[in-house]
């Protein structure tokens, strides 16, 4: 898994026979919204793994990143080149059976809160109005919840929302534009918070491994904190489809089972790394935490431990390997990206 990045997004595209079940739930052609993200490449062709090969997968993104368009148009992925924030692009879009919602904000939201609020509260109700009826699964984030103490096992679903920050408070507006699809034209909708999904080059524990490399300190007032490896998270959010429901959407977070000490983490890979760490700051006694035990119930334990993931990634960084250069920002305590 770790010699190459090709042999990486083998990995993390590799469905389990339990995809394509629940694919068949659904037919026609299955849409992803905003697939040229960090999840989107992967989570295209692990569809296109699971599908048989008369149902197409459409990828719509701006596709800025001309080499990620290419290596999934090489493995049968049909890309769209579309600017979905503007209201006249989704009249072209294809037809669906299934549709898979990544489009989002986060980073500048402070800065510009204003494109924040229009990707993740305007666009999608774009979204949900081109492909009203159709079953949708929704990418969303555990910002929505609020800060809980640290020992008590994160916000399940049931939890109230209490976003804090522009980027949080956006979040929860693009789940209520498709719950709003949901109650009014009976879209079966799955909503599927998320934090954090890491692998090899981004995510939590390449942004520790990364800072301890490089002889920073590591905060660590976020004391805790939850991930889950991504090609665990991508095989549950495909899976989803099948739960998609309305009137009400039906709401799963999604993230490993522990509730992870930064500082343990930190240590962990500084030990692999074989660095020498320095810490800043003192553990609150809050974090933004989730609860993931629906989704396990549901889906299983993640196939790649937490264990797993902190020997790979201290593996890859130490050995130079390339990270993506978008950082998580998990430390962030005031909502303010």
């Amino acid at each position: 898994m770790t010699h190459s990045e090709e042999a990486l997004d083998e990995h993390l595209s590799t469905p389990s026979e339990a995809v394509a079940l629940s694919l068949a739930s659904t037919s026609g052609p299955v849409v992803v919204l905003g697939a040229g993200g960090k999840v989107g490449p992967t989570l295209c062709r692990m569809l296109r793994r699971a599908l048989p090969a008369d149902r197409q997968v459409f990828a719509v993104s701006r596709w800025s990143d001309t080499e990620a368009r290419a290596s999934l148009e090489s493995h049968g992925v049909t890309c769209i080149s579309a600017d979905l924030a503007a209201p006249d692009a989704w009249a072209g879009l294809p037809d669906a059976g299934a549709v898979y919602y990544l489009v989002g904000h986060k980073f500048g939201s402070n800065t510009n809160p204003h494109l924040t609020w229009w990707m993740n509260a305007v666009v999608p109700g774009f979204a949900a109005a081109r492909y009203r009826g159709v079953p949708t699964v929704v990418y969303s984030s555990g910002n929505v919840y609020p800060f809980t103490q640290a020992h008590a096992g994160g916000c399940t679903e049931q939890h109230p929302v209490g976003p804090v920050g522009t980027y949080a408070q956006s979040c929860l507006a693009r789940e209520q534009a498709f719950t709003h699809a949901a109650a009014t034209w009976s879209t079966p909708v799955a909503i599927y918070r998320l934090n954090y999904a890491v692998e090899l080059r981004y995510g939590v524990l390449a942004d520790l491994a990364a800072k301890i490399v490089a002889g920073e300190a590591i905060d660590v007032t976020m004391g805790a904190v939850n991930v889950v490896w991504q090609r665990d998270s991508t095989d549950w959010s495909l899976r989803l489809i099948e739960h998609a429901r309305s009137p009400e959407p039906f709401i799963l977070n999604g993230t490993g089972p522990e509730t992870a000490s930064t500082r343990h983490l930190a240590s962990r890979l500084g030990a692999a790394l074989r660095r020498d760490l320095t810490f800043v700051g003192q553990e609150a006694p809050e974090a933004l935490l989730s609860n993931a035990a629906r989704c396990h119930g549901l889906f299983g334990y993640p196939q790649t431990t937490l264990d797993q993931a902190v020997s790979l990634v201290a593996e890859w960084v130490g050995a130079g390997g390339r990270q993506l250069g978008k950082a998580t920002k998990f430390q962030t305590r005031d909502g303010r990206f």
